[in-house]
């Protein structure tokens, strides 16, 4: 049996950081423990997810149009379901994780080459659910499932699939992981639309500035908007960083002190070599909303869209391409003597060269008088 904290951890590090071969291993472990889908995915038909989208869909019958924050933030009702929601979407990622690995394990027995022709979750979920028991794989119509090149892929591996017809109780265990990962699945899209039709009520500047999804796990990870207030933006850099564990292999390519903020899209959307330096300016700009936010004095978010416009200006600046240097031309060859003007230093350069008194006087001659040779 999985615990929470193993589900949750799951489901954060497949929003942030990514799935490692830790995570791998723990998934697995978990998948492979389970006789049944419902002993190791609990949330699916738990009284406490009902109860959350239950209050979920009551608040949604006021628009954020209609709602206005009087006093602090933290003591409206919206934020702190908004917190258990955010909270809850992490649990539902984890548990849909390991919901997709017993998936994959009891029915490969069945095609296992689905695997690696479907690799999205809910698209292998749903290919299993149009495939049903049906014999022939070639003549399941999976229009709407599949794009067309893919649904022609699936059909002619499936006409030479090694796997065997699955019993009936092995197709009930199947039946049960495809309708559990599909709930699921409906379940995270409503939380996620309700975070995200919240977010810029209870925080419009950090929501302008790094998106309604990232600023609530900013608000979540911190302990709430004034914790995430008193935070400096240096710390806010590392926000929700993976702890990796030492597997032995090799850590070169893993990113040290990459949190929440790293993992955005505001981040992402930019060229690697500029992300560090994305990442310093975005939670700088978060530190700042963050305390906008806390004190509700901008409730329409015009700090954080301004905020949000000088970032654009800068990473417009960091792409810009660097300005070309003019190549210039050689200059005209000037083959004739130069002329050079005399001095006092022009005269001192010559003197190593200039022929000496006793020089001038040994080539002195006087035509039609004997000399005497001088040596």
């Amino acid at each position: 049996m999985a615990s929470g904290a193993d589900i949750a951890a799951l489901g954060e590090a497949s929003s942030t950081s990514g799935i490692g071969e830790e995570h791998e291993a723990l998934i697995s472990r978990i998948a492979a423990s389970a006789a049944n889908i419902h002993s190791i995915v609990t949330l699916g038909q738990s009284a406490e997810l009902g109860a959350l989208l239950d209050e979920i869909a009551h608040s949604q019958m006021t628009s954020v149009a209609d709602k206005a924050i009087v006093g602090r933030v933290e003591d409206d009702p919206d934020y702190k379901l908004v917190l258990r929601a955010n909270d809850m979407s992490s649990r539902i990622a984890g548990e849909a994780l390991v919901a997709h690995r017993f998936l994959l394990d009891h029915y490969k027995r069945r095609f296992p080459e689905l695997e690696t022709l479907v690799r999205n979750p809910l698209d292998y979920a749903r290919t299993v659910k149009a495939i049903g028991s049906a014999a022939d794989i070639t003549k399941v119509e999976l229009g709407g499932v599949l794009p067309n090149a893919t649904q022609m892929v699936v059909a002619l591996t499936g006409s030479t699939t090694s796997g065997r017809p699955l019993t009936a109780d092995e197709q009930g265990r199947v039946e049960e992981a495809v309708d559990c990962l599909l709930d699921l699945s409906k379940a995270k899209h409503r939380i996620v639309g309700f975070i995200e039709s919240r977010m810029p009520l209870i925080a419009p500047n950090i929501t302008a500035v790094i998106g309604a999804a990232t600023a609530a796990k900013l608000i979540v990870e911190a302990g709430g908007l004034t914790a995430l207030s008193k935070i400096p933006s240096c710390n806010i850099q590392v926000l929700g960083k993976a702890q990796h564990a030492a597997t032995g292999f090799s850590s070169l390519t893993t990113k040290k002190h990459a949190g929440i903020v790293f993992y955005s899209d505001a981040v992402r959307g930019v060229p690697a070599d500029f992300r560090d330096k994305m990442v310093r300016k975005i939670s700088a700009k978060c530190a700042l909303a963050a305390r906008v936010d806390v004190q509700n004095s901008s409730p329409d978010g015009a700090f954080g869209k301004k905020f949000r416009t000088e970032l654009d200006a800068q990473v417009e600046k960091l792409l810009e391409a660097a300005p070309l240097n003019a190549v210039k031309p050689l200059p005209v060859p000037d083959e004739g003597p130069k002329s050079r003007r005399g001095g006092r230093k022009a005269r001192k350069a010559k003197e190593p060269y200039m022929a000496t008194e006793l020089q001038k006087q040994r080539d002195r001659l006087q035509f039609g008088k004997v000399q005497e040779e001088v040596v």
